[in-house]
């Protein structure tokens, strides 16, 4: 295969896409329509072009023929007469005149046939024009209701990429996250709350131990037994260590 024959197809094969694509069915049928009545209007004027050529033809042809039979009327006319060179003349125009009317009748019987043709391709074509007319209204409708749907279906499809369904997708990002947020705060707030009152319990721990650590030092209960008389001579070293470790433990208290 040469180059330009290849260059060729597909300049050819290219063009016929870009047709394809380019093809409106409303448009075609419409145009269609419009071509179909345009050779019907031909149409109808070769039927009347030939019906007139048949009808001349016919008149031509009638015309001869009358001709013809009054030339052998003359003929049988100037033979009773006597007059034989008269009789032969008039044969002989009779003879011209019945020729042409014979050729014209072969003409005359080709021109019927041909009108008859064109009126029944002419009543085909008017016919072939009605049905298509009203198939051209179904198959418009249903392209519209085609491209209805199409472009129903292209909405649809691009609802989840569009502006707004990105910005309603945003929104509920968004809330998601604060209540997220709301929700981190408030167990936030609530440890911060078990932690006070942990703290709270715990002091009051300290305060109860230390207060009954005062209350020890402060006097023996009931129930203690008296400290032998040789052990009084010791207490005032022993309050001396006890009032040191009271005041680390204090030292430690504050420090916490």
């Amino acid at each position: 295969m040469g180059l330009f024959d290849r260059i060729s197809r597909v300049v050819r094969a290219n063009m016929n896409d870009m047709v394809s694509k380019a093809e409106d069915p409303e448009k075609v049928l419409d145009q269609a329509i419009i071509d179909m009545q345009e050779d019907l209007v031909q149409l109808r004027q070769a039927v009347a072009s030939s019906i007139a050529t048949q009808k001349r033809t016919e008149q031509q042809y009638n015309q001869a023929q009358s001709q013809a039979n009054t030339w052998q009327q003359r003929a049988q006319l100037a033979l009773q007469k006597g007059d034989e060179n008269l009789a032969r003349e008039a044969l002989v125009r009779k003879k011209s005149h019945a020729e042409t009317a014979g050729t014209l009748k072969a003409q005359l019987d080709t021109q019927v046939t041909q009108v008859d043709t064109l009126k029944r391709n002419l009543i085909a074509l008017e016919s072939k024009i009605s049905e298509a007319k009203t198939k051209k209204n179904m198959l418009k409708a249903r392209a519209q209701a085609a491209k209805a749907n199409e472009q129903l279906q292209n909405t649809i499809g691009n609802l989840g990429t569009s502006s707004a369904m990105g910005a309603f997708e945003r929104m509920e990002e968004k809330v998601l996250q604060m209540e997220a947020r709301s929700q981190a705060a408030a167990e936030l707030g609530g440890s911060d709350l078990e932690s006070q009152f942990a703290l709270l319990e715990s002091g009051s721990n300290v305060d109860d131990e230390l207060a009954a650590m005062k209350a020890s030092l402060s006097g023996a209960p009931p129930t203690q037994e008296a400290l032998p008389a040789s052990g009084q001579t010791s207490a005032p070293k022993n309050n001396q260590a006890v009032d040191a470790e009271l005041e680390e433990l204090r030292s430690q208290l504050n420090d916490m």
